[in-house]
């Protein structure tokens, strides 16, 4: 089991030890000195579990900026916030389809509100099981895999060792750190990622730095 634990404890242990697996990370943690693991997370609404799973969803297939502004449609459907199960499951689907979510990822948030809702699932208790235990419980909810649910790990659980193999931005962010003449395949991501145990969570958020800064970079004129 993965500790949800502070992302300040132990941090120079663990930068250390990425710099001595990996000399790709090491470039990144020595361009970042003073870089704070979670700044990225900044960016983003505040987000419980529920959130960070709503957040995951949008963002399949999809690149950070258009995420980014689907998210905030859907904020401002429910007064800038990101919505409860129960306020997701109040408003018409209709209205999230034209803030931009597809039919399909509509369902499998309404499905998800609903177990929250009508006691199937617990937020709280889900946030503390470990890890294998909390995948089998979400991945049992059709248009939620093993990706959504570390992305949700990662953002509003903080856990340490999760990598997401799946997202767009980390694997783009992976193509250009590691100069590859391709975009890695989600195999090839887990095969890079391996040698970032048991710190994939940093590693991972010093490579979604850079996609977060690729995506807020002025356009070249």
């Amino acid at each position: 089991m993965t500790e949800n634990s502070s992302p300040a404890v132990g941090l120079p242990q663990a930068r250390s030890y990425l710099r001595d697996a990996d000399p790709v990370l090491a470039r990144l943690i020595d361009d970042r000195p003073d870089y704070d693991p979670r700044a990225w997370m900044a960016q983003l609404p505040p987000m419980d579990l529920y959130g960070a799973l709503l957040f995951q969803v949008t963002g399949q297939q999809l690149s950070v900026p258009a995420t980014r502004r689907t998210v905030a449609r859907i904020q401002a459907l429910f007064g800038g916030h990101l919505p409860e199960p129960a306020e997701l499951l109040a408003v018409d689907p209709g209205q999230l389809r034209e803030a931009g979510l597809s039919w399909r990822k509509i369902g499998t948030l309404r499905d998800l509100a609903e177990r929250l809702t009508d006691g199937r699932l617990d937020q709280d208790v889900l946030s503390t099981l470990p890890d294998d235990e909390l995948l089998a419980e979400l991945t049992a909810i059709p248009g939620i895999g093993p990706w959504t649910v570390q992305g949700a790990m990662l953002v509003a659980l903080r856990r340490e060792d999760v990598v997401l193999p799946g997202d767009l931005a980390l694997r783009k962010a992976i193509q250009a750190a590691y100069r590859l003449d391709h975009r890695p395949t989600q195999e090839e991501v887990l095969a890079i990622a391996e040698k970032w145990r048991p710190y994939r969570s940093l590693a991972t958020s010093y490579l979604f730095s850079t996609a977060f800064e690729q995506a807020e970079a002025p356009p070249v004129a």
